[in-house]
């Protein structure tokens, strides 16, 4: 079913281009998201100045008395659209690309002055424990705003515009070329109005014209849980205001994650060294261990542990985000064991471990090159298979 372009901007089928530019001026200073930032406004906003745009435009316009939608590209309940459901016949499709010998072919009207914005993308940095756990962070954009002046019209107050005197309020300059089809018509943008169709003699004094201006402003961006280095976080509509006020596109703010001086992210998952002394890899103990998100938690050092020894907490890592933007579940923590041998031992210390040396058969006299008691390391057997 075809939509209601004159209802959505409360016009009567019989309006004039003029009346249909006042009401929708009318509306999108009531619904423009920097007056009204409500999401039914927005959408609001977003609806009456597509049908602006469509009733602006003459071919489409036509479309539309014709019970046709030009926005709608598929077929309809009852069966599939004519394509040419816009035109009288095959003449007016002919006279769309060729002029007859009297007349001159059909443009495609004015252009819109109203047009949407741009995105915008801007990086911030955030630490690990940021991306971690979530944060909202205030940022400042230097982009394009809705002029408070003229709100977007682009005129002075009280000022009008004027319909173009060099393309008669058509937006393009026509021209007849002769060719082996007869005569083509060709067309272009109206070099004085740009193809607008119309000129603003007074214009606003703040923005030149063009209804918005460069400030800056700030903006709250909520950081989920879980981003990471190089992922993007969508702001809708707080990008840069279009010419004559037109909908604002998006702002983009992607993540630059700093190195952590302890962590090393891996994915969802996270690393760290954990350094303990020689007597405790050997005799074993419980011992506290700071976690990135979740505090102090002990873990169980078995007696015997050797170096390089990886302990693994499950769920004790990143958290999982989904392309949702909802987190579900997270990695693990990946604890690497650094065994420290002690470099500088008093006359006691030393007396002690040569004494458990000799208790346990260590003492350097009975170890071999290699490091093995009783000359069998890899090095003897080797030699020993050779001879």
């Amino acid at each position: 079913m075809a939509r209601d372009y004159y209802g959505i901007l409360g016009v009567s089928k019989n309006a004039t281009d003029q009346e249909i530019k006042r009401a929708y001026r009318k509306l999108a200073r009531e619904l423009h998201p920097d007056v009204n930032p409500s999401e039914d406004a927005q959408q609001r906003f977003s609806e009456v100045t597509t049908a602006y745009e469509v009733l602006s435009d003459p071919q489409k316009r036509k479309i539309v008395d014709l019970g046709g939608d030009p926005l709608d590209n598929g077929a309809g309940a009852g069966g599939a659209r004519d394509p040419f459901a816009g035109f009288g016949g095959l003449g007016d499709i002919m006279d769309a690309f060729f002029g007859a010998a009297t007349g001159g072919g059909r443009g495609r009207g004015p252009r819109s002055r109203v047009q949407p914005g741009s995105d915008a993308l801007i990086r911030i940095a955030l630490t690990l424990e940021e991306c971690a756990t979530g944060v909202d962070k205030e940022i400042t954009v230097d982009t394009a705003v809705l002029c408070d002046l003229c709100r977007g019209a682009g005129t002075a107050e009280g000022a009008t515009v004027k319909t173009c005197d060099t393309c008669g309020g058509q937006g393009e300059i026509q021209s007849v070329q002769r060719s082996f089809l007869g005569q083509v018509v060709t067309a272009r943008p109206c070099p004085v109005c740009r193809g607008f169709g119309e000129v603003i003699t007074d214009p606003c004094q703040q923005c030149g014209g063009d209804g918005r201006v460069r400030a800056r402003r700030d903006v709250v961006a909520k950081i989920p849980p879980g981003v990471g280095d190089g992922m993007r976080i969508r702001l809708s509509g707080q990008g840069e205001v279009g010419p004559g006020g037109g909908p604002a596109g998006d702002l983009y703010v992607e993540v630059d994650e700093a190195p952590h001086e302890v962590f090393v992210r891996e994915g969802h998952d996270l690393h760290c060294n954990f350094r303990i002394p020689m007597t405790t890899a050997a005799l074993g103990a419980t011992v506290p261990l700071e976690t990135l998100i979740d505090g102090e938690h002990e873990i169980d050092i078995e007696p015997g542990t050797q170096p390089n020894t990886e302990l693994v907490l499950q769920g004790k890592g990143m958290p999982r985000l989904r392309s949702s933007g909802r987190v579900d579940g997270r990695g693990d923590l990946h604890v690497h064991i650094d065994v420290a041998v002690p470099s500088k031992l008093d006359d006691e210390q030393s007396d002690l471990l040569r004494e458990l040396a000799r208790l346990r058969g260590e003492e350097a006299s009975t170890l071999s090159g290699n490091g093995s008691k009783h000359g069998g390391g890899l090095f003897s057997k080797l030699r020993a298979k050779s001879r």
